[in-house]
């Protein structure tokens, strides 16, 4: 079978829109999630090991994703009863069941939208794609793991806290935060639009010099 290649969807651009069927029914993206963050992501297949891994590890976090409010979508190229078995495999062997929805994109046509079909994959195999996706089905970050290796579940939670912290404080967020170098867990001030605004930013915030400031928050 010849590579299927697409477009890749931008940072900042509105999730395209997609009917698809799960293992928990019919859902229509993002329209069914207004008002939550997403995690949309694709594994290459199922019953594959690096795979069962990252299922394992999201569903270990589960808690944690629903503290932050966060909706958890899988994708393969694999059919709903692929889906069902590999779960009930996952929850014999390794005492977890998976809980959030698996679409079955056995046509390839929702990863070719997403653009998750790369030249590494194999036919229409869908590589380790991750998007996050705000309340308002904005794509606010994407990730791209190659076949081999699985992703981080750790810096995944990071990013969706703070980005919600980032819209929350109007903030810009450092490097490594929350353990940042500089800064520790604190949170980059928006630099001033002009002149006149320069003083009073010296004087409400720790600041390195008047274009690099910052401010504890409470996370």
């Amino acid at each position: 079978m010849s590579q299927v290649f697409s477009s890749m969807p931008r940072v900042g651009e509105k999730a395209p829109r997609f009917e698809a069927q799960t293992t928990y029914g019919k859902i229509v993206f993002p329209d069914d999630f207004k008002g939550k963050w997403v995690l949309f992501f694709s594994h290459p297949a199922d019953f594959t090991p690096v795979c069962t891994t990252e299922f394992y590890a999201f569903q270990k976090r589960m808690d944690q994703f629903q503290e932050l409010g966060v909706q958890l979508i899988g994708l393969s190229v694999d059919q709903v009863f692929s889906h069902i078995k590999w779960d009930e495999w996952i929850k014999e062997k390794l005492g977890i069941g998976i809980t959030f929805p698996i679409i079955a994109d056995n046509t390839g046509k929702i990863a070719a939208l997403y653009g998750m079909l790369h030249a590494q994959a194999e036919g229409t195999q869908a590589v380790r794609a991750t998007f996050i996706i705000d309340p308002n089905g904005i794509i606010r970050a994407i990730l791209y793991y190659p076949m081999e290796l699985g992703r981080n579940i750790d810096e995944i939670i990071r990013m969706i806290k703070a980005l919600q912290l980032a819209d929350r404080e109007k903030a810009a967020i450092p490097a490594n935060w929350p353990n940042n170098e500089i800064m520790g867990s604190k949170v980059i001030v928006p630099p001033p639009t002009n002149k006149k605004d320069i003083p009073e930013r010296l004087k409400n915030y720790e600041c390195l010099d008047w274009w690099l400031c910052y401010k504890s928050v409470t996370r």
